[in-house]
């Protein structure tokens, strides 16, 4: 009798567990009350997962092979955290699996716990660098991180190869480590010899990979060292730090490219994201009987992801992810926010926190969602696209992407529109909705009126420019919203996937409307402003796609394989369209939103990068930071100034008339929308009380 009770528990232990997710087991190590809503719950803990090479949904993972465990399996640890009702009987069917940012969770917005939402943010960063070190438990608060394996080749050592690394607006005569946006580079060289590294500066780098003054330091110059002033040149040896004889000039750019071992296998954040989503989605208990906390609650499910995060969903469902091992569809929906490359994340010695650094990779292969030839990286090659392989095996979710106008000037986006030679648009298949906020900033601004006002919302003093230590933007930050035309989005996003309701088609510049044109001033028709010079923007301000030659051993295709060529030669510089503009200098084309159809100033998606202590990008983009002209008052301001833009009395006449602009502006949203009725409420109510016009 023991035998056959001991048989019919593994049997109904199997039954509850869907075998092929392979999340063996869960952990949780915190549960607290929500900070954020007292009906809501969070919840950290950690999943262990087992992936088989052998199955094609994994066999696309880069050095899968070389990374398994003795018997032939590839295991890792992702940290998860779950936000959900204390009462599961409230819930509403729908979890949102959040991807984050370099570790981050984003917090959960008011409107889903009123509905009664789940969320769950797992892990998929496994380089263990800064913000993403592996911990020994997961917590509420705590950043997200994936332990996986090392890559090693058949005699059991860890598979070497060429590394870069750069130093960027640094001066004095510490030592100085090498820095991806905001986290170390996760790679050491395998030898502190400097003969054996090779260390550059550079006097300038254009936005289309020109390079200047370009000098190799000696070896002798300098060392794999920290050093500072009571611990001078050459230091004491460490692998994570350069220190230079004679210090670094902050007029400078610094690069290294030196032999690294200990590649994680980094393409397994693919399929851990897709087994821990599926595992919460889908599974009553893990395979020692520990409880699913979401079980029997989840019917709905939508991947989502902002900035890189977003560019991790595209990567994701390009390469296949969407298919759980059991061959089913792991998510209903997929939201990529501000996202319009893909992350490079399944190559060896990927560099996942890189942002649009010079040799930055992410806009490889097709960016566009249906099957399209690319003339110009690959004129010879067959037509591709995103969806390729979730169609093959009819696992695409419905999925809807939004952006603003710094996606299009500082993120490579357009070539997603309009392709690689920039003639034609592309088409978008019926699941795909895309929507543009004109004139935005990297997801929005601060929102309200006054914002708009010089001396009275925003500082007059420019926004630091985001990045490597990049500089600080000449103009004042932009504060065109993106909350309200997001809420928006959200609810019509629940629909579609919960109750099939279409959402609004799709609102984002076109050639065939005559709305895209040549990113520079004569091609926008971009006026000449007061703040900046006359000339801008120039043909070579906008940052390019480059086409980069990385070697045979890199699959352009799926942005896969090993990277060769370090640094690489630029082979193509790709033609870049942005929106046109009115006389104002703002954006024609995309969704209504009321700033704009009200506007204070001139609100754009690019800023500049001003003098001062970082001065290696002067007068060239500030990365992906916004920015905003103020109106003048009146009439004799903007004469007295040169400004060819109208003032606020002559467009509005009174504050009276501001709020009458503002209450049709919202009108208008709603109609289309873009805009929840509350939403055009509170604008209305925060326009009668701003300083427009007092």
């Amino acid at each position: 009798m023991k035998i056959f009770t001991l048989a019919f528990g593994l049997v109904m232990l199997a039954s509850a567990y869907p075998s092929a997710a392979r999340v063996t087991k869960i952990v949780i190590d915190e549960t607290l009350p929500s900070a954020s809503n007292p009906a809501y719950e969070e919840v950290a803990g950690r999943a262990f997962g087992e992936l088989d090479p052998a199955l094609k949904q994994n066999a696309i993972i880069q050095d899968l092979k070389l990374g398994l465990d003795k018997d032939g399996k590839a295991r890792y640890v992702a940290s998860f955290v779950i936000r959900k009702p204390k009462d599961m009987s409230k819930a509403s069917g729908l979890m949102w699996h959040e991807v984050p940012n370099r570790g981050n969770v984003y917090a959960t917005a008011p409107e889903e716990f009123a509905f009664g939402d789940t969320m769950l943010a797992s892990a998929w960063q496994g380089d263990n660098s800064g913000w993403t070190a592996v911990r020994s438990t997961a917590s509420v608060a705590g950043r997200q991180f994936l332990q996986l394996p090392i890559a090693k080749d058949r005699s059991g050592k860890p598979v070497t190869g060429r590394v870069m690394g750069r130093i960027v607006n640094r001066t004095g005569s510490d030592s100085q480590a090498l820095i991806i946006q905001s986290n170390p580079v996760p790679y050491k060289p395998v030898s502190l010899d400097t003969k054996k590294s090779r260390l550059t500066s550079r006097t300038g780098e254009s936005m289309d990979g020109k390079v200047f003054g370009e000098v190799a330091i000696a070896p002798s110059d300098w060392a794999w060292a920290k050093c500072d002033a009571t611990n001078p040149f050459p230091g004491t040896p460490d692998a994570t730090q350069i220190c230079l004889k004679n210090g670094f000039d902050a007029k400078l750019l610094y690069q290294v490219t030196y032999t690294a071992s200990d590649a994680y296998v980094l393409g397994m954040g693919f399929a851990a994201w897709r087994d821990v989503g599926e595992f919460f989605k889908t599974a009553k208990v893990d395979e020692q009987g520990t409880a699913n906390p979401l079980a029997d609650s989840v019917k709905y499910s939508i991947g989502r992801g902002v900035s890189q995060s977003g560019n991790f969903l595209r990567g994701w469902l390009h390469l296949g992810f969407n298919q759980a091992e059991n061959g089913k569809a792991v998510h209903d929906g997929m939201w990529p926010i501000i996202a319009g490359r893909r992350i490079s994340l399944n190559t060896r010695f990927a560099q996942p926190d890189g942002v649009l650094e010079l040799y930055q990779l992410g806009s490889e292969g097709p960016q566009w969602w249906l099957p399209a030839r690319d003339p110009v990286r690959d004129p010879t090659g067959k037509a591709a696209g995103i969806l390729d392989r979730c169609t093959a095996t009819k696992t695409c979710p419905k999925i809807i992407e939004h952006f603003g106008s710094a996606e299009v000037w500082a993120l490579k986006l357009t070539p997603e529109w309009v392709g690689t030679d920039a003639k034609t648009d592309l088409p978008l298949p019926d699941n795909v909705r895309r929507y543009y906020i004109a004139s935005s900033n990297h997801n929005g601004g601060a929102g309200g009126f006054d914002t708009s006002l010089p001396g009275v919302g925003l500082p007059k003093a420019g926004v630091m420019c985001p990045g490597n230590n990049y500089g600080q933007g000449l103009l004042p930050a932009n504060p065109v919203p993106h909350t309200q035309t997001v809420n928006a989005i959200r609810v019509h996003f629940r629909n579609w996937v919960m109750n099939g309701t279409t959402p609004p088609n799709n609102r984002y510049p076109t050639l065939q409307e005559g709305m895209l044109a040549v990113a520079s001033k004569d091609g926008i028709g971009f006026p000449t402003l007061p703040m900046l010079r006359p000339t801008i923007p120039e043909a070579d301000f906008i940052m390019p796609v480059l086409h980069y030659d990385l070697g045979a051993q890199f699959n352009y295709a799926d942005g896969s394989g090993k990277v060769t060529n370090v640094p690489p030669k630029i082979k193509h510089v790709l033609k870049m369209l942005a929106p046109k503009v009115d006389a104002d200098g703002n954006e024609l084309g995309g969704v209504p939103v009321v700033l704009l159809d009200a506007p204070l100033g001139t609100y754009l998606g690019w800023n500049v990068t001003a003098t001062g202590d970082r001065p290696f990008h002067k007068d060239q983009i500030c990365d992906y930071a916004g920015g905003m002209i103020p109106f003048a008052k009146t009439a004799a301001e903007r004469k007295a100034a040169n400004d060819p833009r109208l003032s606020l009395e002559e467009r509005y006449n009174s504050h009276d008339g501001y709020v009458a602009a503002v209450t049709k502006a919202t009108v208008r949203a709603v109609d289309a929308g873009f805009l929840l009725p509350v939403d055009a409420a509170s604008l209305i109510e925060a326009a009668k009380v701003s300083a427009v016009l007092r």
